[in-house]
């Protein structure tokens, strides 16, 4: 997390006068400001967010199940390879 001398871009919220009481009462509890119990908290929100969308856990079962589905061959699909046989409008033919 960069410290205070290097941050340098802002973002505006508008707050309830309950939810700004609330978030100063974390803060406080927290023993920092309210930017900064902000910035954590939606800074641990996103990083939760976003590793659950780049990784993901499987039991035994469903590995097995998902590796077999990556090793088996590839389906053949008619329409598929019509339209691949067909010119794009993007060859500009």
């Amino acid at each position: 997390m960069p410290d205070a001398a290097t941050r340098s871009e802002k973002l505006c919220l508008r707050f309830s006068p309950s939810d700004k009481q609330t978030l100063q009462a974390a803060a406080v509890a927290m023993c920092t400001s309210v930017s900064n119990f902000v910035l954590q908290s939606a800074l641990a929100e996103a990083e939760e967010l976003l590793a659950e969308r780049r990784e993901f856990t499987l039991g035994a079962k469903d590995w097995d199940a998902f590796v077999a589905a990556l090793d088996a061959p590839p389906r053949r699909h008619a329409r598929l390879e019509q339209l691949f046989r067909e010119t794009s409008v993007f060859d500009g033919k």
